[in-house]
């Protein structure tokens, strides 16, 4: 049986000002599906994450997330479907462990506290030691940070991750750890943004080239 699609994109048209960065763009991610987003800085690869969150909204076109459209009245249904990994996650001032915690004390994420029980398990496959559960974001790496936020996106068992640069901080042998743990996520679709295409190519099932568009929107 073919798996249903997690993410529909159809003909979309994102424009900043007289800018266009997506220009009648489509794309179809099933679940269980990896997809990776790749083309030069200014091809719109983070805009369209943002869209399929709700936080910018297009010129024209449809997103559908789990075969729902997405829009005013959906949008925060439809993020409860998504967890986002940024390239530069913000993880406060906090310790690590109350940081990973938080979302479990919103009534939305309540019933999957005990999911917290395979963070060890899942800090050892990132190669992440389990003191730093007691640190504060500050005293962290750029690399340590993305580790943590994948491993707390992982544990709220969303059905679609989405990953903006997950490794662009890391050395090679933690690069190799996070798209290892990324690797088996058979039912979840994940959508990333990566430059590191080589590398994430052994884990993707297809890569989307993304390009600027020649044209600013609205011009002839």
């Amino acid at each position: 049986m073919t798996p249903p699609h997690a993410i529909d994109i159809e003909d979309l048209t994102l424009a900043f000002g007289e800018r266009t960065v997506l220009d009648g763009f489509s794309l179809h991610v099933r679940q269980g599906e990896t997809v990776i987003l790749a083309g030069p800085s200014g091809s719109g690869k983070s805009s369209l994450l943002a869209c399929l969150l709700g936080f910018l909204s297009p010129v024209s076109g449809r997103i559908a997330i789990r075969n729902e459209s997405l829009g005013p009245k959906s949008v925060w249904r439809l993020r409860r479907h998504m967890a986002l990994v940024q390239q530069e996650p913000d993880l406060g001032e906090s310790t690590v462990l109350n940081w990973i915690e938080e979302p479990f004390t919103f009534r939305a994420n309540e019933a999957l506290r005990g999911n917290l029980s395979r963070l060890p398990d899942l800090l050892r496959r990132l190669r992440l030691n389990d003191s730093i559960l007691s640190q504060t974001g500050p005293h962290l790496s750029g690399g340590e940070k993305q580790r943590v936020a994948l491993a707390a996106a992982l544990l709220l068992d969303r059905p679609i991750l989405l990953l903006d640069e997950p490794a662009s901080a890391l050395d090679p042998d933690s690069r190799e750890a996070v798209y290892a743990c990324l690797a088996g996520l058979q039912d979840m679709a994940v959508l990333m943004v990566s430059h590191d295409t080589p590398a994430a190519l052994d884990f993707a099932g297809r890569t989307v080239r993304l390009s600027p568009p020649e044209v600013p929107h609205g011009r002839p």
